[in-house]
């Protein structure tokens, strides 16, 4: 039996999310503080007669392994635009460690493993902006789950600016276990046309200056998530208290609230603190993923 190949689906958070402009698409535009958490689904994959997935893991259930899951979708569109570079097909086993509509770009990071595994796969080289732009088709945060790094966010999340420097930071999730769909979000958005992000620092390394510019900023799609479920203001007060938290703030369109922390110890003490509160909501905690 081969071994397989590996590719991990980090969570993706918004530390902050300014919604500028609505669209005449219907689409906003964005702009938004991105990292990634070093908790992440994963897919493994060995050759095989046909391409296949199954999903496994804590939050498999309910999810369809089909042509419309965005692992399958991003295969199928890989072997459409290099039908000869991976020739045989692909087992591919998903493990979905990360809950599901939740505001972490889970799906979105599936989709971006899958085309980094295809690329790895490849009996040639596929080129970055190639794969870029197939990801942008599949949808507007997979660009960003393909790059995986601290980085800014335009447009509608396609417009992307990777930064070369970021503090070595810990953050804490908090999911109280309840789905929220991004469109439900948007629909109760009051204001589209907010002011824009501040310049960030340069060099950006230490933890008190990204703590002070994030003070200036915010996550416009908080408010109304807080309206639909009321439970994420609870928890992003709760988690603001923790000792060591530098800001606690809701994700993307939610459910899932951060704190970040600037050691491990802090981390993961918060993170024993919100699971003794609600021992039915999914809490990790893990370091971000930094340029090294």
């Amino acid at each position: 039996m081969p071994e397989p190949t590996v590719q991990i689906a980090p969570a993706k958070i918004n530390l902050a999310l300014h919604v500028t402009r609505r669209r005449e698409d219907g689409y906003h535009d964005l702009e938004s503080l991105v990292v990634f958490a070093d908790v992440a689904d994963e897919i493994e994959a060995v050759p095989a007669k046909a391409d296949s997935l199954i999903i496994v893991g804590p939050f498999a259930r309910g999810l369809g392994s089909g042509e419309t899951n965005l692992v399958s979708r991003a295969v199928a569109a890989f072997r459409a635009r290099w039908p000869e570079a991976v020739p045989d097909g692909i087992a591919m086993r998903l493990t979905k460690n990360l809950p599901v509509a939740a505001g972490i770009g889970g799906g979105s990071a599936d989709a971006a493993a899958a085309l980094r595994l295809m690329a790895s796969l490849s009996n040639h080289t596929i080129p970055v902006s190639d794969l870029s732009d197939m990801a942008a088709q599949l949808g507007a945060d997979v660009p960003a789950c393909l790059i995986s790094s601290p980085l800014l966010a335009h447009g509608v999340g396609e417009l992307l600016t990777p930064l070369p420097e970021f503090p070595a930071l810990h953050i804490v999730l908090v999911n109280p276990m309840i789905p929220l769909p991004t469109a439900d979000v948007f629909r109760r958005l009051r204001a589209h046309d907010n002011y824009p992000l501040p310049e960030l620092p340069s060099p950006l390394t230490r933890p008190a200056q990204l703590g002070l510019w994030l003070a200036e900023t915010r996550n416009d799609l908080q408010p109304p998530a807080v309206k639909l479920v009321p439970i994420i203001g609870d928890i992003v007060a709760h988690l603001a208290e923790t000792q060591g938290c530098i800001l606690a703030r809701m994700s993307g369109s939610g459910a899932t609230v951060f704190g970040l922390f600037g050691s491990s110890g802090q981390a993961h003490q918060a993170a024993q603190v919100m699971r003794a509160a609600n021992p039915d909501h999914w809490v990790a905690a893990a370091p971000l993923i930094v340029p090294q």
